[in-house]
């Protein structure tokens, strides 16, 4: 063990604290955060209870999502079945209270079908995150309405309820809801969380029969998404570490033999398409079992969870060097990484945010393909055409039985445009055929991309534009963006920045010859004006651009 140990500590210390900013990050990476539901502990802080409140609500979600995009996340689990009730108007289970503030009533719009759209708006993958066993305090609405409807499922254990693994109707009742979330909305993952036996209960059967009972409930999850969806992924949070190691012990603490999770076999078997198992531990409790994860993970995708709440001064009080060194070594095995929680990640607890804004997640990334469900990719676009305002071409052709293609959109200023370079990835998973830009002076590129993830070929631009009069590229050295001298039949007030995807980054009062980016990521984007009418002009594009 001592051996082992030092050895460990040798590769670990091999790895300066900063090494990935000595390459450019990976193109395909999962870069998740957990947003949280319960008592609206990450969203939503105030209650849907009119129009006007619901529409506030609606834009603290995306405000976030505004601030997780700039930090290079791609993969948003939102907790949708919360305990026993859900986010959404189910056929199954009642409004939970975190949005309009009563268990049981509606906000008054479909919180799940508007975070699916605006994450999608913002090139973000969402999973819907489903809590599985746990229903639950005893007198609670979700509780209750289950005890109702199934007396003896529900067994009380303290203060809260838990469907039981070993009955048959928890696994057709659970795979029914998750039916119900996949056939109804467009949803990129099913997220089943504590799918496992609590760790209170006390396991009768045989650990080897208690992960049939948990298995049976996956299979029957599982096998009801994807007759459905196939490209939907199938993904659960297992504990952090699977079992225990021949030269570390897990403290009794795992999934497989603990609380009977086989995660490792749900992987091997293709009932599950990714992990994110939670790893919220450090040192010699994170690294060898975050290891093993990547030794054991068949080809599919892993994406350990950060305790970064543990850097808060009231958990752990984490040294921030605790987190991005596990964050370093986990981009060394090819893994990625998922946020645990969206607040303590989004309020740059001890510079989290910062480190992967300003440095680990500088640049976009693709989530890695599903290949093994699916590997045929789509024909390239043809017919490319570049105006001196914008890209189009036309769409490509599926191979996949999605309803529809993705295209990701690279620029650069030399050709071929190389797409295996993140830097030149400019707009990522948008569904129209065309992009507005300015293109003087760059060349581009467009892929298609189906809904497993396969990517096409590149289309390429073989010539770059002349630039018309007032068409050139704004200014701008990563740190400043020279404003455009306002003309004087020009009623405008304000201006904004704006993803190409129309999503607002940043305003202020039209004045000055010059605009702070440094809060802004790398990218291409648009300069915008803004009357008091609220009409708005185009005024430019600029990219913000610095390097590593």
């Amino acid at each position: 063990m001592r051996q082992f140990h030092i050895l460990l500590t040798v590769i670990l210390l091999a790895f300066p604290l900063s090494f990935h900013a000595q390459e450019v990050t990976p193109k395909r990476e999962v870069r998740a955060v957990w947003l949280t539901t319960i008592g609206g502990i990450d969203w939503p802080h105030s209650y849907a209870q009119s129009d006007r409140s619901a529409e506030k609500q609606q834009q603290e979600l995306c405000h976030i999502l505004d601030k997780l995009q700039k930090a290079g996340v791609n993969t948003i689990l939102l907790q949708t079945r919360i305990r026993g009730t859900m986010i959404y108007p189910s056929q199954y289970e009642p409004w939970d209270g975190c949005l309009s503030g009563f268990p049981g009533k509606s906000p008054g719009y479909d919180a799940l079908k508007f975070a699916i759209e605006e994450c999608h708006k913002r090139g973000m993958e969402l999973h819907a995150w489903v809590v599985t066993i746990p229903v639950g305090k005893w007198n609670a609405l979700g509780c209750k309405s289950l005890r109702k409807k199934f007396p003896r499922l529900i067994r009380k254990i303290d203060q809260d309820g838990y469907m039981n693994p070993e009955d048959p109707q928890t696994a057709n009742y659970l795979a029914g809801i998750c039916a119900e979330i996949t056939k109804n909305y467009d949803i990129d993952g099913i997220h089943l969380d504590y799918i496992r036996y609590p760790e209170t209960w006390k396991i009768r059967v045989s650990n080897a029969q208690g992960r049939k009972y948990i298995t049976h409930i996956v299979e029957a999850i599982h096998d009801k998404v994807k007759a459905l969806k196939p490209w939907v992924k199938m993904s659960c949070s297992p504990i952090g570490k699977f079992d225990d190691l021949s030269r570390y012990w897990s403290h009794g603490w795992n999934a497989y033999t603990k609380v009977c999770q086989d995660a490792q076999g749900w992987l091997r078997s293709g009932l599950m398409d990714e992990l994110f198992p939670m790893m919220y531990f450090k040192d010699n409790q994170f690294f060898p079992f975050a290891i093993d994860w990547a030794e054991n993970s068949g080809g599919k995708i892993i994406a350990p969870g950060l305790g970064v709440y543990f850097l808060d001064r009231s958990q752990a009080d984490w040294p921030l060097e605790t987190v991005t060194r596990e964050m370093e070594i986990l981009r060394h095995y090819q893994l990625g990484h998922a946020y645990f929680r969206s607040k303590f990640f989004t309020d740059d607890t001890k510079g989290i945010y910062d480190f992967a804004y300003n440095d680990f997640d500088a640049f976009p990334a693709l989530v890695p393909a599903m290949t093994w469900v699916h590997g045929t990719a789509p024909s390239a676009p043809t017919k490319i055409q570049v105006t001196n305002d914008h890209i189009s071409w036309e769409g490509a052709t599926d191979h996949s039985d999605a309803p529809y293609l993705l295209y990701n959109v690279y620029s650069s200023r030399e050709y071929p445009v190389d797409i295996h370079d993140p830097r030149n990835l400019i707009a990522p998973r948008i569904q129209q055929t065309r992009l507005d830009i300015a293109t003087s002076g760059r060349y581009f590129a467009v892929t298609a991309m189906d809904r497993y993830g396969n990517e096409s070929a590149a289309l390429q631009s073989v010539s770059k534009p002349k630039p018309r009069q007032g068409q050139e590229m704004l200014s701008c050295d990563g740190k400043r963006l020279i404003l455009p001298i306002k003309p004087s039949t020009l009623d405008a007030e304000m201006v904004s920045i704006e993803t190409l995807q129309g999503t607002i980054l940043s305003s202020k009062r039209y004045e000055g010859k010059s605009m702070d980016v440094n809060s802004i990521p790398n990218g291409v984007y648009l300069l915008r004006s803004l009357n008091r009418k609220g009409i708005s002009h185009r005024l430019g594009f600029f990219e913000v651009r610095r390097e590593p």
